[in-house]
Parts: C-alpha cells; sequence; structure tokens
C-alpha cells in the first residue's frame, strides 16, 4: 500500500498497524470465544469432573494449533508479528492482551484447577508455558524448514494437534496427585 492511500484510509502507519491488529483481534476472538464460553462455564462449576477439564484444555490447545498455523494470510500475520514485536508496534500490547484473555488464561485456569493449584503458582505457570511451548514451535520458520513445507498443511496441522493432544494427556495423567484420578 503506498503512502497516500494508507494516510487516506487509516490516517497514518500507526492507524494502519491499529487496524491490522483489531481485525487480528476480531478474528481470533471470533474463533475461540465459543470454546472460552464453555471453558468459563466448566471453570465456574466447581465439581465439573477432572477429565471434562482436561478434555476442554486439549481442544483450547487443538483451536490454538489451528489458529496459529493455517488460515488465511498466516505467513502475513506472522511477519507482521515478528515486525511488530521488533518494531514495539503501537496497539501491540492490546493483541497481547486478547491472546492473554482469549487463549492463555482460560488454559493456565484449567491446567490450575488440574494440578488443585493457584494460577500464581510457579509450577502452574512454568506447566502452562511449557505446554503452550507445544503449540508456538510451530509458529517459526526453521521448524518449518526442517519439515521441508512453507506453510503448514491440513494434514501436518492434524498430526500436531493429535500430537499435543497425547502429550497434554500424557502430561497431565502422571501430574494428577495420587488418587485424583479416581475423583
Amino acid at each position: 500500500m503506498n503512502l497516500p492511500a494508507i494516510q487516506y484510509y487509516f490516517g497514518s502507519k500507526e492507524g494502519l498497524y491499529r487496524a491490522v491488529i483489531d481485525s487480528i483481534i476480531k478474528d481470533t476472538e471470533a474463533h475461540m470465544a465459543p470454546l472460552v464460553a464453555r471453558v468459563t462455564a466448566a471453570l465456574a462449576t466447581p465439581g465439573t469432573p477432572r477429565e471434562e477439564l482436561l478434555e476442554l484444555l486439549c481442544l483450547m490447545l487443538e483451536s490454538f494449533v489451528a489458529l496459529v498455523s493455517n488460515g488465511k494470510d498466516i505467513e502475513a500475520k506472522r511477519a507482521f508479528f515478528a515486525r511488530a514485536e521488533v518494531e514495539d508496534t503501537p496497539g501491540l500490547e492490546q493483541l497481547h492482551e486478547s491472546g492473554m484473555r482469549q487463549v492463555f488464561q482460560p488454559c493456565l485456569e484449567l491446567i490450575a484447577r488440574l494440578l488443585g493449584r493457584s494460577t500464581e503458582e510457579r509450577e502452574t505457570l512454568l506447566r502452562a508455558l511449557t505446554v503452550f511451548g507445544q503449540v508456538t514451535i510451530f509458529c517459526d520458520k526453521p521448524v518449518r524448514r526442517i519439515l521441508h513445507l512453507g506453510e503448514l498443511t491440513e494434514e501436518y496441522v492434524r498430526a500436531i494437534q493429535s500430537l499435543v493432544r497425547s502429550h497434554t494427556l500424557s502430561i497431565f495423567h502422571a501430574a494428577l496427585p495420587k488418587g485424583a484420578d479416581q475423583q
């Protein structure tokens, strides 16, 4: 887009960045909102079974895989994120807050509940970041280069989702306090 068009439609380069960020936030919220509502309802119910919480965590992670690994203009979005981080683009904090609200926080709360710990505890936070890392690694170009892919195909996305589910189930079945899996 040329500078006069940017100024006409967005007022400035900052206005363009904010419009792109707003668009990404709307797409993320549209993608995640139905599942986040289910997670919120399950967490609001004290007696929600662990297996249901674990299933919701897997669904959140699988949805996140789909969000960050394919879809319309995914490479452009990745490039935008990288550049925005380097340049500390105006509005970037709004994008981070949306990601926290729509993706990370619900997963963190599920993980805390599964572990019987607070969301503020170091182990809970480290475990959440580790679980998340198994998804975000596929956003990196070197990983796609290792896989000999420019973009992740639907087949790869499904394989990643399956693997993330398998890892997550293994992690949380192993991490449950003794006897907790019988509750």
